[in-house]
């Protein structure tokens, strides 16, 4: 090949590459541009600073993780929707607290092994209640669907790094960054700030150093903590750091009025519930009134 080729061959590949440079540079900008943007709340729409968790939905009346329960939940005006989240053999997001359908639904599995047209085959209904019969496990797309935008949405993770990529893509398609937290261990965590650096995170990798767990939330800007009674309730001074660092608390669990108003005064704010009526009644005795759920188009 002549030299004068080879020039003319050189510079074409220069020219697409800076092309292919410039023009995947500006295509990931714009990208990032639109995650971001979905950290502020729609106008108008404005969540609440504390409250009561519905633990898998209302799942004392209803059966839990089930449209059915989510829909109950918003109904009672809660102020947090709980949800777990697994993945399929083939990739499908679907709401359910258990590795297995056993408890749950009329049929026998590892929901990690099944195929999404297998799950929703199943009865998820009928072992809490015959009028729940046919009701079926939901898809994330499905549970999202229906919220609130005026909700906070608890999506705790049953997975690692797939399972928090795969959710975080499915936070930012239904344009809920806002408001939906993944409750998750560092490995999911880290799978979904893959996709988007600024998701909001629940450090569920707790700590029996109740200090060190503060500390570690806190240095990797995660926006909720949740802690659980049997570890041992926070101090003062912990919650007061945590506040300080803008970090929401949760708290695992409780069914118990006094309780509840301990955890209140203490400065928990977002209590996880299983007995949603009476809770939510004794919350508005304390001042926290019901949510009055927001749908936008």
């Amino acid at each position: 090949m002549s030299p004068q080729r080879l020039r003319s061959l050189g510079c074409l590949l220069i020219f697409w590459t800076i092309l292919g440079t410039t023009s995947f540079g500006t295509g990931a900008r714009a990208l990032d541009g639109r995650q971001a943007g979905q950290l502020a709340p729609p106008e108008g729409i404005a969540l609440p600073e504390r409250g009561i968790s519905s633990h898998r939905g209302s799942n004392h009346t209803h059966p839990e993780n089930t449209l059915p329960a989510f829909q109950e939940a918003i109904r009672a005006g809660a102020h947090q929707i709980e949800l777990d989240v697994y993945l399929t053999d083939h990739g499908d997001l679907v709401v359910i607290h258990d590795r297995t359908v056993d408890r749950t639904s009329d049929g026998r599995g590892d929901v990690r092994q099944m195929t999404l047209a297998e799950i929703r085959r199943l009865d998820a209904g009928s072992w809490k209640d015959e009028r729940f019969a046919g009701v079926r496990i939901p898809t994330l797309d499905e549970a999202l669907e229906i919220m609130p935008h005026n909700v906070w949405l608890n999506l705790h993770l049953k997975g690692g790094y797939e399972l928090g990529s795969a959710v975080a893509k499915k936070v930012l398609e239904h344009r809920r960054a806002y408001q939906a937290f993944l409750a998750a261990g560092r490995d999911a965590a880290n799978g979904a700030r893959s996709v988007f650096a600024e998701i909001l995170i629940c450090n569920m990798t707790r700590r029996a150093d109740l200090d060190r767990y503060v500390e570690e939330t806190i240095q990797h800007g995660d926006a909720f903590i949740q802690f659980r009674g049997r570890d041992g309730m926070p101090t003062p001074a912990q919650i007061h750091r945590l506040k300080e660092a803008g970090v929401r608390i949760n708290y695992f669990g409780t069914n118990d009025s006094e309780e509840l108003e301990r955890l209140y005064e203490l400065g928990i704010q977002f209590p996880l519930v299983d007995d949603l009526h009476p809770m939510m009644e004794r919350a508005e005795q304390l001042g926290i009134p019901r949510l009055d759920p927001v749908f936008l188009p």
